[in-house]
């Protein structure tokens, strides 16, 4: 029996006040999961309404697995949808 792997991104970043952060994005579901939290936090912030930075950044992370076959592209547009939907708008690449 074949065992699906979680599709899970994960990706760190420093902040303007030069807090570490990790945001980690999962579908699970059909759905889009996104949480966060600073190096000094104890708990995660679960998004309902995921900040635009952070979708954005998901949707790098997704296209560059996209180009290189890791990833199918119903996954990115996906994120595409949730970009517009939060008032941003997407890149061709």
């Amino acid at each position: 029996m074949k065992t699906r792997s979680r599709n899970v991104h994960v990706w760190k970043h420093t902040t303007e006040e030069g807090e570490k952060r990790e945001v980690r994005a999962e579908k699970f579901g059909g759905k889009w999961r996104i949480q966060a939290k600073l190096k000094s936090e104890e708990t995660w912030n679960y998004y309902d309404a995921p900040p635009l930075e952070d979708l954005m950044e998901l949707r790098r992370v997704l296209w560059n697995k996209y180009q290189r076959k890791h990833l199918s592209f119903e996954d990115v547009a996906a994120v595409d949808q949730l970009i517009r939907d939060a008032g941003g708008t997407v890149d061709a690449s």
